[in-house]
């Protein structure tokens, strides 16, 4: 049995996070370290799973507490999935944010039959505008 450790405070090397990306699937840019860098820096709410010292799962989040809640990055280690870590990040995110505010994601094409598993309601209002790059 696993002996996982949740954290909600500070943030985890970005190596160790480009390292989950690729073991996780989730496709971000891995090869623009910098950008992951980035991305970290100017989130605002960071779940993280530890088995060890090995970062095995992260939720990343921007938030204002208060009303509503992007949670951007859902990853877990490919070894680690299936094993109730991916809705134990989301469940300590929804804690954190607390009962005011709303928990939104966008789910990538691989994960949409999960977030309902784990209670959450599909919805078909959303709309973007892609990326760039």
């Amino acid at each position: 049995m696993m002996d996982i450790t949740y954290k909600t405070e500070g943030c985890p090397d970005t190596a160790a996070i480009v390292a989950l990306y690729v073991s996780s699937g989730l496709n971000r840019p891995t090869s623009d370290v910098e950008r992951i860098h980035k991305m970290y820096a100017n989130s605002n709410l960071i779940v993280s799973a530890w088995d060890g010292d090995k970062l095995v799962g992260i939720a990343r989040s921007l938030t204002d507490f208060c009303y509503s809640c992007y949670l951007s990055d859902l990853a877990v280690h490919l070894d680690y999935q299936k094993s109730g870590i991916g809705k134990q990040l989301v469940a300590l995110t929804k804690e954190s944010i607390g009962g005011e505010s709303m928990l939104l994601l966008l789910a990538a094409p691989t994960a949409m039959t999960y977030y309902p598993g784990i209670g959450m309601d599909h919805l078909d209002n959303a709309f973007m505008i892609k990326r760039e790059a």
